[in-house]
């Protein structure tokens, strides 16, 4: 059976989310869960019909999501440097921490190490299309200064992990860049599309921050700098799109509430496809080992979702897959 380890106590709302968000996928699928935090408060929150699923690694320290991701290094009694740790010494099969996100980076990184022949890793996220679907996109964060190498290797990542993800084989890569034609970008950029070109038979070429949320393509790769803006942008679209319209129908007529009213199951369609809720964490490609970073705030969904993404990571062996990639390309 599949042993995750989760940051029981990293969250920006404590421990009930995370912890209501494990007893949900426990309730769904057969694995144990490593609840990393203080014991004394997490044990009475385990029901005792699900006790057998769950063991308790004390910790009455974490990372505040304030302090520096370097701060992590110093103290191993914390709850992400012990969840590390057990993925280090094989006692569990991934980490799920909605914690300080820098801090697992780093920790991920120094403890696991990369993937051998990977320079660095990357975290990818996922964004809606109006295909009703995600498009992948890296680095958000990871990396905020990048080589065409780097750029050329999240790719190689990327195609195999949303080969799993998307359930499909013919996934097609995008490179963003300021333009679709080949002579737009940067000097980077323009290394970067003749490597994945060179390499991957089904490159899109250039997109455009438009076609991400086309899905134009099924992947699209930048930097950690301008992924982070890109993600943080469009979250604070949908958020502001949101209020705007539920303002308008505040200051509405009735004839235009009741018309509301009636297209409530399309504004919950939307609601679901851009939730972040919907697909739980984003994993650090590239570590040698599963590690998924769920956003800060997320809900007890978040984190059951989480959880599903580290084990169908596991299961289809992404870490080993993209180590076979290197060999091929």
């Amino acid at each position: 059976m599949k042993k995750i380890a989760i940051d029981a106590m990293g969250g920006d709302f404590g421990p009930e989310p995370i912890i209501e968000g494990v007893l949900k996928a426990l309730k769904e699928k057969d694995f144990i869960a490593y609840l990393v935090g203080d014991e004394k408060i997490l044990k009475p929150m385990i029901p005792n019909n699900l006790l057998d699923k769950v063991r308790f690694i004390n910790s009455d320290d974490f990372i505040k999501m304030n302090e520096s991701a370097t701060e992590a290094l110093k103290r191993p009694k914390s709850t992400i440097y012990k969840s590390i740790e057990l993925l280090k010494q094989k006692k569990v099969d991934g980490v799920v921490s909605a914690g300080h996100s820098g801090a697992t980076m780093s920790l991920a990184t120094l403890k696991l190490g990369r993937i051998k022949g990977i320079k660095r890793p990357a975290i990818v996220t996922f964004l809606p299309n109006i295909k009703r679907n995600y498009t992948l996109l890296l680095d958000v964060g990871a990396n905020v200064d990048c080589d065409a190498i780097n750029l050329y290797q999240f790719g190689l990542m990327a195609n195999e992990y949303a080969k799993v993800v998307l359930n499909k084989n013919d996934i097609k890569i995008g490179l963003l860049s300021n333009g679709e034609e080949e002579s737009k970008g940067n000097s980077i950029t323009k290394e970067a599309y003749k490597l994945l070109k060179e390499n991957f038979p089904n490159f899109y070429g250039n997109v455009e921050g438009s076609d991400i949320f086309k899905g134009t393509t099924d992947v699209v790769v930048t930097d950690g700098f301008i992924g982070n803006i890109v993600l943080k942008a469009s979250e604070g679209a949908a958020d502001t799109i949101g209020k705007i319209i539920k303002e308008e129908i505040k200051k509405s007529g009735i004839l235009q509430k009741i018309g509301a009213l009636l297209l409530k199951p399309v504004f919950k369609g939307v609601k679901k496809v851009t939730d972040y809720a919907e697909y739980g964490g984003a994993p650090l490609l590239g570590v040698n080992g599963c590690v998924i970073i769920a956003h800060g705030k997320s809900n007890s969904k978040a984190i059951k979702n989480a959880i599903f993404q580290a084990l169908k990571y596991i299961d289809n062996n992404v870490t080993e897959k993209i180590q076979e990639s290197l060999k091929v390309h």
